[in-house]
Parts: C-alpha cells; sequence; structure tokens
C-alpha cells in the first residue's frame, strides 16, 4: 500500500511540475473519496494543498466529516456556502422555464443536482485559478466506468489521480492514510439531496462495480445495469463531438 501511494504522491507533483502551477485544490464533500485525495494532496504539495468545503443546502453530518479530514490531515481549507448562491440561480432559472411553459417536474431533482455540483466546480476554478492551482478530481474506477458522475460537475477537473482505484480500493488506501472511521464505514452518497444514496440511485452496488471491473463472475441483472451505465455514459468520457472538417 505504501508503494501504490507514493506511486500516486509522485503522480501529483509530476502533473503540478509539467502543469508549471503552485499546487493542488479539491472539493471536500465528507466523502471518502474526497477524503483520500485531500490527504494525497497534502503528502505531495504539504504547503502549497488546498481543501474546499461547500456547503449546498448540505447535511450537517457531511460538512462535520469534512472538517474531521481537514483536522485529520492538517491541510489548508476554506468553507465557502453555495447555499444561497445555489437557491438564487436555481429559482432565476426555473422561474424562466416556467414562464415558458417547459417546466418538466420529472427531471427537476436531477437538474437540481447537477447545478449543485456544476456550482461547486466552477467556485473551484475560481480558487483554482487564483492561487494557480490545479483541480483535482475524486472520481474511482467504478465512478468513471459508470458514468456516476456529472459532466463539468464533479467530472470538470484538471486531474484524476483515482480513476484506476475500485471503491473497496479507495477504502482500503484510505484506511491505510488514517482517514477518520467515520467516513471510512459511511454509506456512499453524493449528499445531493436527503436520503439519496449511490447505490439505490445506480440500482447496483459498489461491490459488483468492483468485481465486473476485475472480470469477475456477478449476477446478470447487475452486469446488464453495469454495462448499460457504461454505454450510456459514453459522452462523459470524451470531450465534447465534433463534426468532421469540411473537405
Amino acid at each position: 500500500m505504501e508503494r501504490k501511494v507514493d506511486y500516486l504522491v509522485n503522480w501529483l507533483r509530476e502533473q503540478v511540475e509539467q502543469a508549471k502551477v503552485k499546487g493542488l485544490v479539491v472539493g471536500l464533500s465528507g466523502g471518502l473519496d474526497s477524503a483520500l485525495v485531500a490527504n494525497l494532496i497534502k503528502r505531495a504539495v504539504p504547503e502549497q494543498s488546498l481543501a474546499v468545503i461547500m456547503p449546498c443546502e448540505s447535511q450537517q453530518e457531511d460538512l462535520d466529516h469534512a472538517e474531521a479530514v481537514v483536522s485529520q490531515t492538517n491541510i489548508n481549507s476554506l468553507t465557502i456556502d453555495l447555499t444561497d448562491s445555489y437557491q438564487n440561480l436555481y429559482q432565476t432559472i426555473n422561474h424562466q422555464i416556467k414562464t415558458n411553459a417547459t417546466f418538466n417536474e420529472q427531471f427537476d431533482q436531477l437538474a437540481r443536482a447537477n447545478l449543485k455540483a456544476r456550482l461547486r466546480m466552477a467556485t473551484l476554478y475560481t480558487i483554482a485559478t487564483n492561487h494557480q492551482y490545479l483541480v483535482v478530481g475524486t472520481d474511482n474506477a467504478a465512478e468513471w466506468y459508470t458514468g456516476y458522475f456529472t459532466k463539468y460537475g464533479d467530472g470538470g477537473v484538471d486531474i484524476n489521480p483515482l480513476v484506476h482505484l475500485t471503491k473497496g480500493e479507495v477504502k482500503e488506501m484510505a484506511e491505510y492514510l488514517g482517514v477518520p472511521e467515520a467516513i471510512t464505514q459511511k454509506q456512499p452518497s453524493a449528499g445531493l439531496w436527503e436520503g439519496q444514496t449511490d447505490e439505490s440511485e445506480m440500482g447496483t452496488t459498489y461491490l459488483y462495480i468492483d468485481r465486473y471491473l476485475k472480470g469477475e463472475q456477478i449476477p446478470d441483472h447487475d452486469r446488464e445495469i453495469i454495462e448499460r451505465m457504461h454505454k450510456r455514459s459514453e459522452h462523459k468520457r470524451k470531450i465534447a463531438a465534433t463534426p468532421d472538417k469540411f473537405e
């Protein structure tokens, strides 16, 4: 495990050097993946690492867990409450949609969740520009393969160190680095609405996704869900589609 940690830490340092920037910034949600990234960037660039906590109608438990990671790593941190900004922006957008009589209630919850993720991304990039930092992503292999991230939200980053780690491997590395047990043992959730969990939203489990990625046998039902998610989310893993050049 120490070898894996050293590899990622060295890779992060190389990204800073190659991009000719000063450091690294991550959005700290109170979840497992961002907690691990905070630990890694603190090791990579101790004095030029930054964790940004961005509550947005968030649960108090998530904020407490994010603060616990700040204490555990002693990483520099900022807290920027986006709740008012989000609500004002959503209300402005929603008012115009309803005025135009095109409001679709079926997709309202997803639209709200994606707006939160994209507002956090915009916040991180504003801070990154000010500090001359790279924005570090937190998507693991399971999320990346299934597309379980918001395009131009938590997927809108400069570098993605966890993309080859399964959820189980993320947990193992986090435990090795001393991430608080309250975080390593909690039910994975993006915290985008009350009661939301990753696995209930996906319809399968991280355990099955991890096994699938390792080439192991899983129930047909779960395999079909995973393969359908991967195919449907292909556009998320590519830059914007463009037409061929005119001859």
